[in-house]
């Protein structure tokens, strides 16, 4: 982390420097709020393109990665009067990535103001300490397809013929909210519905979005459900963290492999947005006596390897498809602000400004944007890696992908139905693509031992 080398803060006097190729709107003109320190302009002019707005946000970052305190201040300042939390997507958007901006520059110490932001902004974010209850976890879910999409892919892809024994390993970031569907799935099948065997990683970290009850509790709703459509269901939880490449869990998987293998069980690994919290090469996994330092100790690498060794029949890996993992901060700020508008602009088609699902959806959005800005290191967990790169992962360990079958095609297509015109499917290779006005949001995949 940089270190500022002024101990204060001054009032800049300079202008900042020239902006190129920065479109103008003629209509957009700001109202400024007056930060402590700084006198009001009668204008701003027009800074209030998003594409501008991105420029600013890249100068701030390059300020703060150059101990240029005063020039990050006064940039920071610019972006706090054109980039309201109340305004239209893209000033939402780069409030987000303001406020990550100021709490990456107010870890240094140094500049008291700095700190002082840090903290007005620390109390707007309270929304992410949500915890929500089922069911409103389940309606947030359920908001738009961003994880409905991977949901019904997998259903489909999951609810195996011919098993007596389907054992689903669940690694999700909704806390199970796909498993109620999957239940009605398998309860239809016209041989019976198999024994559901559900094993859950109880994540030791906070992710949002948080639940506000325990995975035992959550178990016995589960299985209290399953047995309401005649599905014998067990539940297990194990603890572990995605930190260590789910590694308690993998040797459970592998402590009962004969005899899954004896009772000729279905496994299932279900990975919905969540292997991306598993440390990629950027971090040390501090395996000793390597000769590959890069592939080693890549956790990323040894978790598939590992699933790979026990064999499922069927693994789903879905994920948001953008690249997190840069170790530029300026690189990886185009490339989270060029995502990450997406979430932004769907939002106003389906909640109200104001509502408090909105203000939760918004947070998680926050919470995102902040670690990919203002976090380094093991802190810095949100590190997403584009499908190609998955794909080429899981090749290497030795899986083959297969394609989603035409019934799965409809089934999403009919549930995109279900929401705003934006959203769209399109098929790549094997792989399912959802789309917003045509820019790739989350993947799709399915795997099988090579």
């Amino acid at each position: 982390m940089m270190q500022f080398t002024e101990t204060y803060c001054p009032s800049p006097l300079h202008k900042i420097p020239p902006l190129p190729n920065l479109p103008v709107s003629k209509n957009q003109m700001y109202r400024a709020r007056p930060w402590p320190g700084f006198p009001t302009p009668k204008s701003l002019g027009n800074f209030g393109d998003a594409n501008c707005m991105e420029q600013l946000l890249v100068h701030c970052a390059n300020a703060i990665e150059s101990n240029d305190a005063t020039l990050a201040q006064q940039i920071l300042w610019v972006l706090n009067n054109i980039a309201p939390p109340d305004g239209d997507s893209n000033q939402r958007l780069t409030c987000g990535f303001l406020r990550a901006l100021i709490a990456r520059a107010a870890k240094s110490g140094n500049c008291k103001l700095f700190t002082a932001m840090a903290n007005v902004h620390a109390n707007d974010l309270s929304m992410n300490n949500h915890k929500f209850s089922i069911i409103e976890l389940a309606s947030f879910v359920d908001l738009t397809p961003w994880h409905r999409f991977g949901f019904t892919a997998a259903n489909a892809a999951v609810a195996l013929e011919g098993y007596s024994v389907v054992h689903i390993v669940d690694l999700s970031l909704t806390h199970c909210m796909q498993i109620p569907t999957l239940i009605d799935s398998i309860a239809t099948r016209l041989e019976g519905p198999p024994l559901v065997k559900l094993t859950v990683a109880g994540a030791m970290e906070d992710f949002p979005p948080m639940l506000d009850l325990s995975y035992e509790e959550l178990g016995s709703k589960l299985v209290n459900f399953a047995r309401s459509r005649n599905v014998v269901m067990e539940f297990r939880v194990i603890p572990s963290s995605s930190s260590n490449g789910f590694s308690s869990l993998i040797e459970q998987l592998r402590m009962q492999q004969l005899i899954r293998v004896e009772n000729g069980e279905a496994l299932v690994i279900n990975c919905h947005m969540m292997l991306h919290y598993i440390p990629e090469e950027t971090l040390s996994s501090g395996v000793p006596n390597t000769s590959s330092p890069i592939e080693s100790t890549s956790l990323r690498t040894m978790f598939l390897k590992a699933l790979r060794g026990l064999d499922p029949t069927i693994v789903v890996l879905v994920d948001e498809d953008a690249d997190f993992t840069s170790n530029n901060l300026v690189n990886r700020l185009r490339s989270a602000y060029n995502y990450l508008w997406i979430p932004y602009d769907t939002v106003d088609t389906f909640l109200p400004r104001g509502s408090k699902q909105r203000q939760w959806y918004e947070a998680d959005l926050c919470w995102k944007i902040e670690n990919v800005i203002s976090h380094e290191g093991p802190q810095r967990v949100e590190r997403l890696e584009p499908k190609s790169k998955w794909v080429q992962r899981m090749r290497n360990a030795s899986f083959r992908g297969v394609a989603f079958s035409e019934e799965a095609i409809t089934e999403v297509k009919n549930m995109l139905d279900e929401h705003a015109a934006g959203w769209g499917l399109k098929k790549e290779d094997e792989d399912l693509v959802l789309t917003w006005k045509g820019h790739n949001v989350v993947f799709a995949t399915a795997w099988i031992p090579a």
